[in-house]
């Protein structure tokens, strides 16, 4: 497989220089592809296989390096990281491409800027994949707090929480900007109510890892919401969920099933 990224191109939103890849079939259906905390488009949506997936299927593939990560900008105010600027970010870049609308794949913190860009800017998203991220979209997904001061440590060495230590390594691995992913987790997380999820009434797939002790139950999400289907990727936990064949040949079914082809 090759696993080399294609080329990214740059618009601006927000104040913010953002990048992102256009890829996969060009006359295809469009999917944007928006990724986790401490990712980038790359290391999300190409080594993982999905854009060679998507492309194959006869997919176009839009993926965006979210702002503080990647390629593109990366303020340090935790004030820039709101879900809702973030899912804006999603939906200048269908504008800046000249598309009215798109199926909307996020994974983790990906899925949770992607509900808020379905409940913000409904008529940009046709249907949604949320993975790695089931009722914990609503409930939350545990105390991240310790995320921040590992990112903040001097080194990997004085981080003890287990948690934090595998993002701070995963920050080291993709050399990312750590103030920055700092100020992210600490604005990211913002809840969506049980009664504004049951708003969103596109059709959606809800994947999540049997060994996922982040997510909460994608049955749970999936029950709140009008046209949701839940999806378990047997034995993977958060991290190696986002390439299992299991979650690829789910959407691929999915998105046949809706008539996206």
């Amino acid at each position: 497989m090759n696993l080399n990224a294609p080329a990214f191109s740059l618009f601006y939103h927000d104040g913010l220089q953002l990048a992102y890849f256009d890829a996969g079939d060009p006359s295809g259906p469009p999917i944007l592809l928006i990724h986790g905390f401490a990712s980038t488009a790359t290391v999300n949506w190409v080594h993982p296989g999905w854009l060679k997936t998507l492309g194959e299927a006869g997919y176009r593939a839009i993926a965006i390096d979210n702002r503080g990560h990647g390629a593109s900008d990366r303020p340090h105010e935790p004030e820039a990281y709101h879900p809702s600027r973030m899912a804006a970010d999603a939906a200048a870049l269908l504008t800046h491409l000249g598309l009215p609308d798109a199926d909307v794949m996020g994974y983790s913190m990906g899925a949770r800027i992607s509900a808020f860009m379905a409940l913000e800017h409904p008529h940009r998203v046709r249907s949604l994949v949320f993975g790695g991220l089931g009722i914990g979209l609503c409930d939350g997904v545990g105390d991240w707090d310790p995320i921040a001061e590992a990112l903040l440590a001097p080194s990997l060495s004085d981080v003890t929480h287990e948690r934090g230590r595998m993002f701070r390594a995963f920050a080291e691995q993709t050399r990312s900007d750590r103030i920055a992913l700092a100020a992210c987790i600490q604005e990211s997380r913002v809840l969506v109510d049980r009664a504004d999820i049951a708003r969103i009434d596109v059709p959606t797939l809800i994947a999540v890892g049997t060994k996922d002790d982040i997510a909460g139950s994608p049955h749970e999400l999936a029950a709140l919401m009008p046209d949701a289907r839940a999806v378990d990727i047997p034995n993977r936990d958060h991290m190696l969920a986002v390439g299992d064949k299991v979650f690829k040949k789910a959407v691929l079914d999915f998105y046949r099933e809706i008539g996206r082809q």
